[in-house]
């Protein structure tokens, strides 16, 4: 209730606050491995149906069996809230606490899982399609992390197609998405205005492409086929580790030691960028979490301390971090590489979950915070990536936005 009337105050103080972009918040170093399970034993961007369940889940690293809280809240397509009221698209109750935990069982870290799927007893179900934040608290009414996630109704269908860079200068770089909208179901009024697209590479949103307009209308097909404005740099493949085994080296792990947690210490990687480029199949940055030998991997996987080390130049005005799903795609002082003048390396030490987990070296200027995602890596039209788009739709006096398609493709079968 308190939280109700925290936001009641902001809203009548802050008019303007209406009009600002939610971003999602990063949980502090004690909470890891937030996973959405819904329709996918992998770690990335949760777009469900309307109608399918919603599942999150969580690790305390404290093992307190702390309380959390959560709260869901609808958004327009672009982020900003909507003039929806709370029991307009959700039909029960949220700010409930969750109830499913687990405590760790025979692990050397110790850590409480939490649970939650949605429909449950308190909320039963999620009423509207569109764009959604679930923010967990704790018991003291402190944000502890928040997380996007979007529901898509199926009206429209969604044609999408992956193609080499139309523009010669990026050729060898860049991957450019074709799409086409079409529908027997639906008029579609004046879709210049009220069409909205989304488009997103292996589920990142920070680097998607939104708001292209339809090129053409064929009949009842709305055509998008740009030059540049629907262009992805191609990247490369990610490189990858597995931890499924804490005792003994795996996939990517050179060596293990056993301290007060198992470390797990990978090969040195080295640059890409100006290496041919080499097909080698990734889940596109994504992570799942896998224990050897165990018959519940929620509580009885373990966290090892994994070593990252990058045989790379040192950089004066620029940092490197490591990226991948693991995290949501987040720049944060964790993921921070510091050099080592005696190695030659840049290294990390990053607290995981046992799994296999997609990764890779990106540079972020200290100044502007601009980010190259293939400054180490490089960037190639061969790279298969996978990529999303999604529709959204207001009509003509709607008060919100509808996400009516959802379509996917892969550059697997990339064409000219």
């Amino acid at each position: 209730m308190k939280k109700n009337i925290y936001s009641l105050i902001l809203l009548l103080a802050l008019p303007s606050i209406l009009l600002s972009q939610v971003e999602e918040v990063s949980p502090p170093d004690f909470i890891k491995t937030i996973t959405f399970k819904s329709n996918t034993t992998q770690g990335q961007l949760p777009i469900l149906k309307l109608g399918e369940p919603l599942n999150i889940e969580f690790d305390a690293l404290t093992g307190d069996e702390e309380d959390f809280y959560y709260v869901i809240e609808h958004f327009n397509f672009d982020w900003t809230p909507t003039n929806l009221v709370k029991s307009e698209y959700l039909k029960g109750l949220d700010n409930q606490r969750i109830l499913t935990y687990e405590n760790s069982f025979n692990t050397y870290q110790i850590y409480s899982h939490y649970d939650l799927r949605i429909p449950n007893l308190q909320t039963r179900a999620l009423l509207k399609s569109g764009n959604y934040m679930i923010s967990i608290y704790d018991d003291y009414d402190e944000l502890m992390f928040s997380r996007k996630f979007m529901i898509y109704e199926d009206v429209v269908n969604v044609g999408t197609k992956v193609k080499r860079s139309r523009d010669v200068k990026v050729i060898a770089e860049k991957q450019s998405v074709d799409i086409e909208i079409y529908t027997n179901s639906i008029n579609l009024n004046n879709p210049l205005e009220t069409i909205k697209t989304l488009i997103i590479q292996n589920n990142n949103l920070n680097t998607a492409i939104s708001d292209l307009k339809p090129q053409y209308t064929l009949g009842n097909k709305l055509i998008y086929r740009y030059d540049t404005e629907s262009a992805f740099w191609g990247g490369n493949e990610y490189v990858y580790f597995e931890t499924k085994d804490v005792r003994s080296s795996s996939l990517g792990v050179q060596f293990i030691d056993l301290k007060d947690i198992y470390h797990s210490y990978l090969f040195t990687n080295i640059s890409r960028k100006n290496q041919p480029y080499t097909y080698n199949p990734d889940i596109n940055g994504n992570f799942i979490v896998t224990a050897i030998d165990q018959t519940n991997i929620d509580i009885e996987a373990d966290y090892t301390m994994v070593h990252f080390s990058l045989s790379y130049e040192e950089l004066k005005n620029k940092d490197i971090h490591i990226y991948g799903n693991f995290n949501a795609f987040a720049i944060e002082d964790q993921t921070k590489m510091i050099y080592n003048p005696e190695s030659g390396r840049y290294e990390c030490l990053l607290r995981l979950k046992q799994g296999f987990y997609n990764y890779k070296y990106v540079v972020v200027d200290k100044i502007t915070k601009e980010l190259d995602e293939g400054a180490i890596s490089g960037n190639f039209w061969q790279t298969e990536n996978n990529y999303k788009v999604l529709v959204y739709y207001r009509d003509l006096g709607a008060r919100y936005d509808r996400l009516i398609g959802y379509g996917e493709a892969s550059s697997t079968n990339i064409s000219n």
